[in-house]
């Protein structure tokens, strides 16, 4: 049978700290020049929580851990690139000075009010983000395969 075609798989990483939001300046197309959350492809043989750790570390040089998952976004038409869905992050660390890399020209803690008209749809991960839509983690439910852990039930 073949490997059914679909969506590429992604992550963003929203990291808020009192009143300001972690957002990088894209240094690529689509969005090139716009303000984003840090994010990006799922690679192949890794699990969603590790990618939004490595793209936060590659696009902000900060180093930070899920905690909640925001929410999953699908729309047909949220990349123009292409069908992409996301998986989008609270994350929990401990803030720094960020610095742009990889993809992003710049990276910058900004003041939530105004964390707006960003690349994609990520003002509305924002706001999903504001108004606490997130689900919390159960440490030890699964063990990224979907399956549970020993001692998780």
């Amino acid at each position: 049978m073949a490997r059914p075609r679909g969506p590429a798989l992604t992550v963003d990483a929203v990291w808020i700290d009192r009143d300001r939001i972690l957002l990088v300046r894209r240094r690529q197309a689509p969005f090139r020049g716009e303000w984003a959350l840090p994010g990006g492809f799922v690679e192949l043989g890794e699990t969603v929580e590790a990618a939004v750790a490595r793209e936060l570390h590659e696009e902000t040089g900060l180093r930070a851990r899920p905690r909640a998952i925001v929410g999953v976004y699908s729309g047909p038409h949220r990349d123009p690139r292409g069908s992409t869905t996301s998986v989008a992050f609270l994350m929990t660390g401990r803030p720094g000075a960020p610095k742009g890399g990889d993809d992003a020209s710049t990276a910058a803690w900004v003041p939530l009010q105004d964390a707006h008209g960003l690349a994609f749809d990520h003002d509305l991960i924002v706001r999903d983000a504001r108004h606490g839509s997130g689900r919390r983690f159960k440490k030890g439910l699964t063990s990224g395969t979907g399956r549970r852990t020993p001692g998780s039930e």
